[in-house]
């Protein structure tokens, strides 16, 4: 538990708050929109679930650092110059630094700790700011810096080993070196990026489109972009994941697991910056409109004509697949179908007649749910 909950029991809660720990959620979430800012229902949960709360303790928590934001912006705009930043310690209490002990009265009147520091917040910004202005070195040397108000001084983090060339980096930039630590990182941060239907994807000669987010992590998509263990690319450019199942010919399906570093969603773009939630993939029947998404002609749509249709490629025949008049062109191969707005139909495979022919379209695509459980796949869903 967290050890501000100790003294919470202490703390006058706001009246919403005092109605929110007597009132069901549902009505809270629903009735007072001050407590519904502050503490929804999936917050709540989450904050049960991470941080080990009852639903009381984390609305006591969650009005703690209410009140202390609230705190912190008064001190902001009053102390100017002379605040080194704040933090909550671990008793729960506000804690203001400050370089000008005359200040130290105010801070307590607010409600908070002070503590004297030599370098203003504005002071450590500034050498954040030289950093960020610099030569950086590489960034499997150096991992990021920050200013870490408690210790008052800015953070430098290094690989193992890399100590002397922070050093030596913050000689060349000529940061004051008796406001900034060196600390050992271990690990270097990635950027973190979503497995969205329909957007881009590439392999080494060609590039294709996701279909569907699944889990274990990763996504389904057309089995003739890629055979088993082809590495893709995301569409920024970033190392992605590897083909762990593909089938092409007699089917057209493949599984393409991710790296942590890519997070599945339940979503498919419409291109043009919303998208679709994934809630199912309940089999629409023939008649039914079904649209479509992928890299070269965005979101078209159209309706199912036939299923378990066997189109004689020539690398040879597939079957199984669904028809359909919507639209696609090159590239769109592994994109997202679905029906009703919401239900995950399929991926795309081929078809005749492209977007923008003139040729009237056929456009087919493999069913999801033999893929799913075939392979033992989860559709990610809203």
């Amino acid at each position: 538990m967290d050890r501000r909950l100790k003294r919470l029991a202490a703390v006058p809660l706001p009246a919403a708050l005092a109605i929110a720990l007597a009132t069901p959620l549902s009505a809270v979430a629903s009735d007072d929109v001050d407590v519904a800012d502050l503490a929804t229902p999936e917050m709540l949960a989450a904050a049960e679930r991470d941080l080990d709360l009852s639903t009381q303790e984390a609305i006591e928590l969650f009005a703690s650092d209410l009140d202390a934001i609230e705190t912190h912006e008064e001190l902001t705009e009053t102390l100017g110059d002379a605040l080194g930043g704040s933090w909550i310690d671990e008793s729960g209490d506000l804690v203001v630094a400050i370089t000008d002990r005359s200040k130290a009265a105010e801070v307590r009147a607010s409600g908070a700790k002070a503590k004297l520091v030599e370098h203003s917040e504005q002071d450590l910004g500034e050498v954040v700011a030289d950093l960020d202005e610099s030569n950086v070195p590489d960034a499997s040397d150096i991992h990021g810096w920050f200013v870490d108000v408690e210790s008052n001084s800015v953070v430098v983090e290094a690989a193992p080993g890399a100590g002397p060339l922070a050093r030596e980096w913050l000689a060349e930039v000529g940061v004051d070196t008796d406001t900034v630590q060196i600390k050992t990182s271990r690990t270097a941060p990635e950027p973190l990026y979503d497995v969205i239907g329909g957007y881009p994807y590439n392999v080494p000669g060609s590039g294709c489109s996701v279909g569907f987010a699944v889990q274990p992590r990763g996504f389904v998509t057309a089995g003739h972009c890629g055979r088993v263990g082809t590495r893709t690319t995301g569409h920024n450019g970033a190392a992605q994941g590897v083909f762990e199942r593909s089938v092409f010919p007699g089917s057209d399906a493949a599984y393409v697991s991710v790296n942590q570093n890519w997070t599945p969603r339940a979503l498919v773009s419409r291109y043009d910056g919303t998208f679709a939630a994934v809630n199912g993939s309940q089999v629409a029947p023939i008649g039914a409109t079904t649209c479509r998404s992928g890299r070269t002609s965005g979101y078209r749509c159209g309706q199912i004509q036939a299923y378990n249709q066997t189109v004689n490629y020539a690398q040879g025949p597939v079957r199984g697949l669904t028809r359909t008049n919507a639209c696609a062109a090159p590239g769109d191969s592994g994109g997202s179908f679905i029906a009703a707005g919401i239900n995950a139909q399929g991926v795309t495979s081929g078809g005749s007649g492209f977007c923008g022919s003139g040729q009237p379209p056929q456009t087919f695509f493999q069913p999801v749910n033999p893929m799913l459980s075939s392979w033992n796949l989860r559709l990610v869903t809203q």
